[in-house]
């Protein structure tokens, strides 16, 4: 008798050979090992198809609808992150903003972390209150009383993220899931800084987990896409809605790159963790850096929170300044070799970008980011002596 496990029963195996086999496929017609790209954007029709709802997207027959890679993607994400069922999509704000249009309706009430993505803040200050009459109050997440005091009767969700988007505060996910649900809200995480195996909110309480794709899912700087993961009952609602309906769909070839991408996920993420905590020690120790914020930090305010709850790592984002206006940050950026200025994150190489302390936002950032600016790091694979090389001789040119 074969004691290979089953590859249809993913819940059995360790989750770095789900990274490797869920949602894989055998081709029927090549027998080619993976899932080839179905450039198709649509599918023969059976003979009878009088039985098919035109809106379904369990059967390809309309890309919009789904097609042959999207669907394996869905399935290696909802087993990444231990959920019944999730839907990808164009990219990380597609995702976001299906949720929001799905589950919320006109008069409804929100209560959204203050450290939030900028098209979040957004779409809840300006969009969709202007549109929609949807009311939301900004709270910092990591205050769980404030969480309390925020519920109204009106409020059907509450919006977070693990590890913020750029302090990196960390809530503490299972207190405000409880928070919520006592209300009859649901509770919807951005878990895109802390992919699998780091962390899985829906563990934890959540409700709807969130992921801009682009960034470490995908891990290789080259296709978008976004995912929300859940039961399968509010993923139907999901496709149904916002999918099928509004038709931010996720291209099969960026379907294809992202689920290649993913195959190394556990891997890349321990690089990552291990490469982000020696590079903020080394800034923690220097005196030209004003300050340093990574969750890894015994310094960080929610240390302890971090420690219990993610998995064999802090992540690989940390924000930071040089002593200095933003003339300085932009110098000590100039000086870097191997760092990349430039927007994004989670990608092979290491990416940093200066945000200077201007704009609506920054008003619920720490002091020290609304004093200096902040210098976002996103920590990629290269040697971590040439990362902390190029710091170095960085730092050296800026304070010449």
């Amino acid at each position: 008798m074969s004691t290979r496990p089953d590859k249809q029963h993913p819940d059995q195996l360790a989750f770095a050979t789900q990274a490797v086999h869920a949602g894989n496929e055998v081709d029927a017609g090549s027998g080619a090992l993976r899932t080839p790209i179905v450039m198709a954007n649509s599918y023969a029709l059976p003979e009878d198809p009088s039985t098919l709802s035109w809106s379904g997207t369990d059967v390809p027959i309309y890309t919009r609808n789904s097609g042959t890679n999207q669907q394996g993607l869905q399935r290696k994400l909802a087993v990444l992150e231990g959920g019944e069922d999730a839907v990808a999509l164009a990219s990380g704000v597609a995702a976001l903003h299906a949720v929001f249009f799905t589950v919320l309706r006109s008069g409804d009430h929100v209560v959204v972390a203050d450290v939030t993505y900028e098209a979040v803040f957004r779409l809840f200050t300006e969009l969709l209150p202007e549109k929609y009459g949807i009311q939301a109050t900004f709270v910092d997440g990591t205050d769980l009383e404030a969480v309390s005091a925020a519920i109204r009767p009106e409020t059907r969700l509450v919006h977070i993220e693990t590890v913020a988007n750029p302090t990196t505060k960390v809530t503490d996910v299972a207190a405000v899931a409880a928070i919520a649900h006592r209300a009859g809200a649901l509770l919807c995480v951005d878990n895109t800084f802390t992919p699998p195996p780091l962390f899985r909110p829906l563990e934890h309480g959540a409700d709807l987990v969130v992921h801009s794709l682009t960034k470490y899912i995908n891990g290789h700087g080259d296709a978008m896409g976004g995912a929300v993961v859940g039961s399968a009952e509010l993923i139907r609602r999901i496709k149904l809605d916002a999918m099928v309906d509004v038709g931010g769909v996720i291209s099969p070839f960026n379907a294809w790159l992202i689920m290649r991408g993913s195959v190394t996920l556990p891997l890349r993420i321990r690089q990552h963790c291990a490469s982000a905590l020696a590079v903020a020690e080394y800034l923690r120790d220097d005196p030209r850096v004003a300050y340093v914020a990574y969750p890894g930090l015994a310094s960080h305010p929610q240390h302890e929170v971090a420690a219990r709850q993610l998995m064999g790592g802090f992540g690989g984002m940390l924000a930071f300044a040089v002593d200095g206006g933003k003339e300085a940050q932009n110098r000590f950026v100039s000086h870097l070799r191997v760092i990349t200025s430039a927007v994004s994150l989670g990608h092979d190489e290491s990416l940093i970008v200066h945000v200077d302390s201007s704009g609506p936002r920054v008003a619920a950032y720490p002091s020290q980011f609304q004093e200096f600016g902040h210098l976002r790091l996103s920590v990629g694979l290269e040697d971590v002596d040439d990362l902390l090389a190029d710091l170095a001789s960085a730092l050296e040119a800026t304070f010449a």
